[in-house]
This record gives structure tokens, sequence and C-alpha cells, in this order.
């Protein structure tokens, strides 16, 4: 006879199940306030995770999503990831229109079966089961089911809120009955927009969310995976391919990653030896671990590999070698092993990589990450190697994946350190211009132009491009300016100082504007605000990713027989969200603009909103400000 505990979970199952059969799937039984902001509708997600051993793991999956817009198009495409180590079963969707009258059945025959690759992906032991659900009218629903089962328990997928910005939630329900006599580790995280109902007994745990409006995305919102509450899980003891390991802390996870991941595909071989022996090193660490990293960025490149163990072990160091390519792991590994090779010590490196940063849990042990890069200790110094990017500086990260923690990992286990943060003055674009101002309205005029810092970054993309292209980049940039020509010169991206530089020489139309006998134009015409900065009833928080500063030297040349009248007066701004200061000043007959904005870096409340809008516009008012020019 069954003991209470399976009694009680027999009864919850029995009652789960009768209660999704009993699901009104008409979108006219969809609460209002759901629909509000919503391209979709979760109306249930029923999540059953049966843990039975280190290396065992089954499930079972319903899920019912109504599409109200085409808006929500990417939510009609199903896919369903499997390999040899995960197998799928029972898969099935139905249909419904708008009433909840059913209109088409699926089973698996009618899914594409692919390799999981990207378009860039060479190989992959991963396969993607796809349906794309069409239809010509909305709202329609969507029911899927399917079960699953593993032998891989390392993964234990978190139970978010939400998936994205758009999607509303009727109800969502997540369940573990943990049989294996291992600990089941869990951490809940509830935020302003979500909270999580818990049950947890004995080994079994289940926990709900229920009528979760839409978040609707907002100018500067933090991403998805910073907003929403979740709840995550991790088994003390797991299985990857046959291969266990120990989650109770992060060393012990770090020797197990070491040795089963990363060791086995680091073998310093004659060819790799004699590869970093021909580039005869000299110098100090810094200068030998620059020169071998620049090699490495000349003779690889990076494409998207899923072979191995669940996606996380590398290519083997030598095939990258042979071959010239790699995904992040590949090439992070092969780095490594190549410094190995110098004598030098490295740590591979795992990383979330995003524009909000998501930093690994001191306290909470578990597997994560969505990026690899290389940790270089020097001394006092630390040094940082990106190294998917063929033109990226040396010891330079981008802001996607600095200013949080990664798991440096080697034979001793594994440490949280902590990555860079650039300062608003390293992280700097310095524009220095010189303009003519012409009689029918035009503008002529040179500007040199550097960037440092994450506006690096974000110029690195024209690295690739030829002349015309970047005349073009300059164009959108600047689209507030009738430019007639434009040419861009002297183009260096530096990759020992991560900086980049060019000139840029251009003419412009219909920036002078006539006022009887006198002219005028405005004082600024490199900046463009792309933010929305009419008042709104903001709902979500705000975030400025990173810090920065644009430090402009404008010097304007007027017409001949014209002179600058009264120059206005300074002006500084100070707020928390950053500073502003612009001065005029007089050089013979030309007027020198001088320029310079601050941001913070920082992630702000919704109710500080409006003050930002205001440093903001008062911003904007004196980058507009007209200067007059009278005949002299």
């Amino acid at each position: 006879m069954p003991d209470s505990s399976d009694m009680r979970i027999l009864f919850f199952l029995l009652c789960a199940f009768t209660w999704m059969d009993a699901q009104d799937y008409s979108s006219l039984s969809i609460p209002e306030n759901l629909k509000k902001d919503a391209h979709t509708v979760i109306r249930h997600d029923d999540d059953q995770y049966f843990i039975k051993a280190v290396d065992q793991i089954s499930s079972k999956h319903e899920r019912v999503w109504t599409v109200l817009s085409a808006s929500g198009e990417e939510d009609q495409i199903i896919a369903l990831q499997y390999n040899k180590r995960r197998r799928l079963d029972n898969i099935k969707v139905i249909t419904y229109n708008a009433l909840g009258k059913e209109v088409k059945k699926f089973s698996r025959k009618d899914f594409a079966d692919y390799s999981n690759t990207r378009s860039f992906e060479l190989y992959s032991d991963d396969r993607v089961l796809v349906l794309k659900v069409g239809t010509s009218s909305y709202p329609f629903t969507i029911k899927l089911s399917f079960e699953a089962e593993s032998s891989d328990t390392v993964f234990l997928r978190d139970f978010d809120a939400y998936s994205s910005y758009g999607t509303s939630s009727q109800e969502a329900r997540y369940e573990i009955i943990n049989t294996s006599g291992i600990a089941l580790r869990t951490k809940i995280t509830n935020t302003e927009f979500g909270t999580v109902t818990a049950a947890e007994t004995g080994n079994h745990f289940s926990y709900t969310y229920k009528n979760l409006p839409a978040l609707k995305e907002e100018d500067l919102a933090p991403s998805i995976e910073y907003l929403t509450p979740k709840v995550e899980f991790a088994l003390e003891k797991f299985s990857l391919a046959g291969k266990q390991g120990d989650f109770s802390n992060w060393n012990s996870f770090g020797k197990w990653y070491y040795n089963n991941l990363l060791e086995p595909a680091s073998v310093i071989t004659p060819e790799i030896q004699n590869e970093v022996d021909g580039l005869q090193l000299t110098g100090s660490t810094e200068e030998k671990v620059r020169k071998l990293y620049q090699y490495m960025q000349d003779k690889t490149r990076y494409v998207y590999v899923g072979i191995g163990i669940g996606g996380w072990k590398p290519m083997d160091a030598d095939e990258v070698r042979r071959k010239g390519y790699g995904d992040c792991k590949a090439l992070t590994n092969y780095m490594r092993a190549m410094l190995d090779a110098a004598g030098i010590k490295s740590e591979y490196a795992v990383i979330w990589s995003g524009i909000s940063p998501v930093e690994f849990d001191s306290k909470f042990p578990k597997m994560g990450g969505n990026h690899a890069i290389l940790y270089v200790p020097d001394g006092d110094r630390k040094i940082w190697l990106e190294n998917t990017s063929q033109s990226i500086a040396f010891n330079h990260l981008s802001y996607h994946t600095t200013d949080r923690n990664v798991l440096a990992v080697d034979k001793n286990g594994t440490a949280l350190i902590k990555t860079p943060v650039y300062t608003a003055e390293q992280s700097r674009e310095q524009l220095a211009a010189d303009i003519k101002l012409n009689i029918d309205g035009s503008i002529s005029g040179t500007t040199q132009m550097k960037y440092t810092g994450g506006q690096y970054d974000f110029n690195r993309e024209m690295i690739g491009m030829n002349s015309s292209d970047r005349a073009e980049k300059m164009k959108i940039r600047y689209d507030t300016v009738h430019f007639g020509n434009i040419q861009v010169s002297d183009f260096l991206n530096d990759r020992n100082s991560a900086e980049i530089s060019y000139q840029m020489k251009f003419t412009a139309s219909d920036y002078v504007r006539k006022l009887g006998s006198d002219l005028f134009f405005r004082v600024n015409p490199f900046t463009a605000y792309a933010i929305n900065t009419a008042y709104e009833d903001r709902q979500l928080p705000f975030e400025e990713p990173f810090a920065y500063q644009d430090d402009y030297l404008l010097q304007y040349e007027p017409p001949a027989g014209f002179k600058f009248a009264d120059l206005p007066q300074p002006e500084k701004i100070s707020s928390e969200f950053g500073n502003y200061e612009i001065s005029y000043s007089m050089d013979g007959n030309r007027l020198k603009v001088h320029r310079i904005q601050t941001i913070n870096k920082g992630i702000y409340p919704k109710e500080k909103y409006p003050d930002y809008l205001a440093f903001r516009k008062k911003m904007m008012m004196l980058d507009s400000l007209k200067i007059l020019v009278t005949p002299s």
C-alpha cells in the first residue's frame, strides 16, 4: 500500500491533469488585464520533473498559449531539442481558433528534424524538432504536450516568470519529485514583477505563478533576465554524458569541469609546442601574451561548434590549430593551451554575456554561463582575452562582459573573479572639428575622432567596412545634418591600446539659417538623441549599461564679412545620471566651443525617470542653442 506522501503526489497529478482537460481554450475567456501590452498569453504551463537517480530524469510537459496578433509570430514556432542522451516521446500539438474550437492536430511526424546548428555552425551532435504553426487569423491557441527522458541531470531548467517582453501568464506550474536520494538545492528570487508560490515538502517541490501581466518593453529597459522572478535548481551530485560530478561547492565543480571538459581537450601536441616556439617570445609576460594572442587572432575565425559533452566541452586544441576555427570554448581553450606551452598560467573563464550584468552566486553553485573568455594573472594586474574576434584589442572586454564575475577554472578548482569596469573617462569619444560656415547655408569641415572603452566597441563594426560604407554609417549616425559629401580616412584600429581613430571630411547643406541680414546655426551638429524624451507613465526601471564621456572641441569660422555676436554664457549640469558642461571662447575671429558630457553607469528605479528625462532635455536644449552671426 502506498504511503501518505505518495497518495498526496498522486492526488496532485490527477487534479492537475483534470484541470488541464477542463481548460477553456477560447480567447474570449482571457482576462482583459492579461491582454494589455501582450502579443501572447500563456494560458497554462505545466512542467513535471521526476529525478530518479544521478543519471536518470524524466519529465512531462503541457503548455497552452494564445497568440493574439502577428507581433507574436515567433511564438508560432515550436522547437524541441534532443540528442542521444535526451529522448522525446508522445509529442502532440493541437491548434484552436478564437472560440476555442479545435482546428488541427500535429504529431512528431509533422516536425522537421534538423541538426541543431546556426547558419555559421559546422556540425553538432544535438538535434532539434521544428514545427511552424501558421495561421491567417488571430487570435488562435496552441497546445503542446510531450514527455522527455535524459541521463543528463546537470541542467535543471530555471522556472522563469517571463521569457520575453509582451508575454503574459495566466498560470504556470513547475513541479519536481526527487526520489534519487541526492540533495536538491533551490533558490527563489522574487521581484516587483512577480512572486512565486512555493511548496517544498520532503522530496516534493512545487511552484506556481498566476496572473502575471505582460511587461511592455520601454526605452532603456534592462534585459528581461534582470527583471524576471525565478526559481533556480541544482542537484548536489549530477551527471553529464556519463561523467558524474559534485556540485556541493564551486571548488568541487571546478575540479570536475577541469578534469572532464578542459584537460582532455588541452593536450599540448608537438605541433602546438613547435608553433609557440616558432614565435620566439621575449620580453615581459604581457608582451608574450600579446604576441601569442594577436597571432591566434590572425590565424583563426569564430564559428559556433556545438559538438562535445552537452555543447560544453571544447574542441581539442590541436584540432583548432589544424582547422583554424572554433567557437568561444574552442578558441579560448586553444589560446590557453598555447599559453601553457609558453609556460604562462591562464584560467578558462565562464561568463554570462549580455547588456545587463548577470552574475554567478557564490553561495549557489550551478551550471551556467553562455560565453567563455580567458583570464591571465600577471602579478598585481589581470589580463583578459576575448578570443572570438579577429579585430578586438588585446586585454579589452566589451561592455557585454565587463562589471560581472566569471567562473575561472583551473586544476585546483574554480574562483569567482570580477571583470573590469570601465570608467566614463576610459569609455571616451574625443571629437575635434574645424567647421567653415558658408553664406549659402552650408558648412564644410574636418573632424578628428577617437574612441576608447565601450565607445571603442560601438565603432568596431566599422573595421571591416570600406570607405563608402563608413561614410554611409556617418550619415546615419548624424542624421540631423544634411550631408552632401563625406570622406572617412586614416581609419586605425589600435589593437594594442583598444583605440579606434579616423578623420572625417564633410560638406552639409541647410545648416546655417538667415534672419534678416544675420545668420544663425545650431551650436552642436554632432549629437543625435535617440531616446524618447516625451514623458510617459514608466513601468520599468531604466539602465545606462556603461559609463562614457563625450569630449567635443568645435571650432567655427564665420563667412567672410561676418563675425560672431555676443557669446552665450557657459553652462554646467550635475545629476546622479551624469554631468554636462559647455563653454565658449574666441580665437581671433573663430569661435571655439568645448563640450563635455559624462554619463554614469547604473540601473535606476522607474520613479527617477522624469528626473532622467529632465537631465537629457536640458542637455538637448544646450546642444541646440542657436549662435548668432552678424555682418562685421
